[in-house]
């Protein structure tokens, strides 16, 4: 089956929204502006594309990427050189653009990224969200008659959401044509000029209205006592090289534990405390006997088996008593069957996330630290995760989540923890208000 079949669109100035569901092709269509498809990805193509008055097939996407800005999904993936600002440089460095008018370019793309506070970090202390925009810069110092999106709000939290999308605007409003996918239409649909509905390769002059979604499943049962996978944090300071987060006082066991809070503001540093991914600077931190098991911001990082299936099988002979676990009846639980023979790293990267979900949380892990687990992801496949964390909770495993989706919060959270600027704070219920 054809990843994109008898796609006939024009697309000419303005916004255009790409919308679908996961795996439905809309990254393979973005790929085609760009000629990553088919120079670099591959494949074979029929019919024409043309770009830019240049023709896909012919020129190289060495000569498109001169015209055509583009974000990828992964912004972990896009960053070459260690600082912020040397980073946004690389492509006009490459361009051969004058130095004077390098540090003004990149200066410029900082701050309509709203990141200008960052000019001289580290890449690696940044949070996914800062990398999202980090990526940003780096296309829009390039100055593109055409700036290609793909999932560009998926790690930010609401305010950054909305400052992105002021970006795109103005950079529409400069002549620019956009074209973005993504699933958090709510903040795209109002700003977008046109909508396009892709369903398994074919593209629709416009979106279906959206189907009606039941709200996520609450279902509460009572905490299981404390001891079983219970997890502490105490007196921790932590972050690398500097303190990220400080004096952090936190436990939990047999519950659902949401962080929450700005990009940057620590949720990541503290789940690859807990994870023993990172040593804290002080203070001390206690696991529970079991598997941990954790999700990183960037589910590639994570899958290194040759199948689908084989990701499964392979989480499931290294949990207690997964050896004899029906692996079809997992691939099914996470909505997997249908892409369970296939090369992890050659999905969506909403099937790529459920994959992964899969791999993590498949076998009963004493504890899942979940970090940005609705990236992604369609409202179908979010409805899965909450269920795999209502059977964890009720089997009396712990979870410890960060995330910017309210209503997964709402529906799984034992506890809301807001971390920002550093500070932890359980939020009472009376202040859960979704922002």
């Amino acid at each position: 089956m054809p990843a994109l079949d008898c796609v006939d669109i024009e697309v000419d100035g303005g916004i255009v929204a790409l919308t679908g569901a996961s795996g439905s092709g809309k990254s393979t269509a973005l790929r085609v502006f760009n000629g990553l498809v088919p120079h670099f990805y591959g494949g074979t193509v029929r019919g024409r594309a043309s770009v830019l008055g240049m023709d896909v097939l012919s020129h190289p996407t060495r000569e498109l990427a001169r015209s055509v800005g583009f974000l990828f999904q992964d912004p972990e993936l896009q960053a070459v050189y260690a600082t912020v600002d040397r980073d946004v440089a690389f492509g006009l460095e490459n361009l051969g653009v004058p130095r004077d008018a390098m540090v003004e370019r990149v200066h410029d793309a900082l701050e309509r990224a709203g990141i200008g506070a960052l000019a001289g970090r580290a890449v690696n202390t940044l949070s996914g969200g800062e990398r999202q925009r980090l990526a940003l810069a780096g296309v829009l110092a390039l100055e593109p008659r055409l700036l290609v999106l793909d999932e560009p709000l998926s790690q930010l939290d609401a305010d950054g959401a909305v400052s992105l999308m002021q970006t795109v605007s103005d950079v529409a409003a400069r002549d620019t044509t956009v074209v973005i996918a993504e699933h958090r239409l709510e903040h795209v649909l109002p700003r977008a000029d046109r909508v396009l509905f892709i369903d398994r390769g074919r593209i629709g002059a416009t979106a279906p209205p959206p189907p009606h979604l039941e709200p996520f499943p609450v279902r509460r049962t009572a905490v299981a006592t404390v001891g079983a996978g219970h997890w502490s944090l105490r007196d921790v300071t932590a972050g690398i090289g500097q303190a990220v987060v400080a004096d952090v006082n936190l436990d939990g066991g047999g519950d659902v534990v949401v962080l929450m809070g700005p990009n940057g503001g620590g949720k990541t540093t503290l789940l690859r405390t807990l994870a023993g991914l990172i040593s804290p600077l002080s203070g001390s931190v206690e696991r529970p006997p079991g598997r941990v098991a954790y999700l990183p911001q960037n589910p590639t990082s994570l899958l290194h088996r040759p199948t689908v299936r084989s990701e499964i099988e392979w989480t499931l002979q290294h949990s207690p008593g997964g050896a004899n676990a029906n692996v079809d009846a997992a691939l099914h639980a996470f909505g997997l069957q249908h892409v369970a023979e296939l090369y992890p790293r050659d999905l969506s990267t909403g099937e790529r996330q459920r994959a992964a979900l899969g791999a993590v949380l498949v076998g009963g892990p004493a504890l899942a630290l979940l970090d940005e687990p609705t990236r992604g992801m369609d409202a179908p496949a979010r409805h899965i995760l909450v269920n795999a964390i209502h059977q964890l909770r009720a089997a009396g495993g712990s979870v410890v989540m960060a995330t910017h989706d309210h209503e997964l919060a709402t529906a799984v959270g034992d506890r809301i923890v807001q971390v920002k600027d550093g500070v932890v704070r359980v939020v009472p219920a009376v202040e859960r208000v979704p922002a």
